[in-house]
């Protein structure tokens, strides 16, 4: 799908959060159509993470996963020659199995949002077990990024905005509402390090889509705030369900009276956020954000590999920071608490 994103909305997947749903649904069921290991396998966790979704999708879901097994097992050329990262994901599925698999489950934990999403603790762990100490790291063409062929299939939309070229690729395993990958001028190959353009960019387009698509915002991870992947990008997310933890009026960032479990900012300027941002670039301190129509919540953090994270997670990225966090065991879901949660985030606590 291409297009342009501008005054005029009309007819784009932007226009209106129905309009936005039909066109994630519609894109997932083309994607289900293609002869590609790693296209069922994006349908099956996104379908897995919204009980509708899954419904909807069931059947053609089950006789995909037994087709693929069987195509699997006689050496089909197209199954055994798949993307390493799509055969690995699909081996530990069938070692789950399909009827396990279930649908996202929440809870509340006092403020925090409890998930439990199996499918997504399959997902390769790419960059986000690596120890980092440096911000900046070279683009690595040879490593994963979102201009490879194979994703081509995977994209959502294709377009402009403000005169740059965006791509919005399916996040093959979602966490959130509607959940996308944005890549602004993907051709460019640029490292995941934030600029002043681009943040302004990101700052304008939530505006603009604020308008249109309410709940509408992009989180962004910056190098060794777990961010997976060394190419420039944010994940995208319309939410239905109200405002993220980290946003309640009950937090002094906000005006209330209550301490957040670590600092953060909340910048209601375009230019002073990215003063902001860029003092944390020079302090080499690294950090998560979460952009929201006319406003961007900057929290700084440890960077990964400096702090030792409890076994129940796999890391807090901007999702994680912003209140909402995902386990990948039931126990763990089951029996966590809040305390787990404000230690866990104490954890990364910083002075910036």
């Amino acid at each position: 799908m291409n297009g342009a994103i501008g005054t005029e909305m009309q007819g784009t997947p932007f226009s209106s959060p129905a309009a936005m749903r039909t066109a994630f649904d519609d894109g997932l069921n083309k994607l289900l159509g293609y002869d590609s290991l790693g296209a069922f396998v994006l349908v099956l966790a996104n379908a897995s993470h919204e009980r509708s979704a899954l419904d909807r999708l069931r059947a053609p879901l089950a006789q995909g996963f037994a087709r693929w097994s069987a195509r699997i097992d006689r050496q089909d050329p197209r199954a055994i020659d798949a993307a390493p990262d799509d055969a690995e994901v699909f081996a530990r599925l069938r070692r789950l199995g399909f009827d396990n698999l279930g649908v996202t489950r929440c809870r509340r934990l006092g403020p925090w949002e409890l998930q439990f999403n199996r499918l997504r603790a399959l997902r390769p762990p790419r960059l986000s077990r690596t120890r980092v100490r440096h911000l900046h790291k070279a683009f690595d063409p040879d490593g994963f990024h979102f201009n490879k062929p194979f994703l081509r299939r995977e994209v959502f939309w294709e377009g402009e905005f403000a005169g740059t070229p965006l791509r919005i690729l399916y996040n093959k395993f979602p966490f959130a509402e509607l959940h996308g990958l944005l890549a602004p001028d993907p051709q460019a190959n640029r490292p995941q390090f934030l600029d002043a353009d681009t943040h302004a960019l990101i700052w304008e387009l939530a505006e603009r889509l604020g308008r249109t698509l309410p709940g509408v915002g992009f989180g962004y991870n910056a190098r060794g705030a777990y961010a997976s992947v060394n190419h420039l990008h944010f994940q995208m997310f319309m939410r239905s369900t109200g405002r993220y933890p980290v946003e309640a009026a009950d937090w002094v960032h906000n005006g209330g009276a209550e301490c957040y479990p670590l600092a953060v900012q909340r910048h209601a300027d375009c230019l002073g956020a990215w003063q902001a941002v860029a003092g944390l670039h020079a302090l080499e301190t690294s950090y998560n954000l979460l952009y929201r129509p006319g406003c961007l919540y900057i929290l700084p953090r440890a960077m990964q590999g400096s702090y030792a994270h409890s076994g129940w997670t796999g890391g807090f990225a901007w999702s994680e920071l912003a209140g909402a966090v995902t386990v990948f065991d039931p126990a763990d879901f089951e029996g966590l608490d809040r305390a787990d949660i404000d230690a866990e985030l104490a954890k990364l606590s910083v002075t910036a």
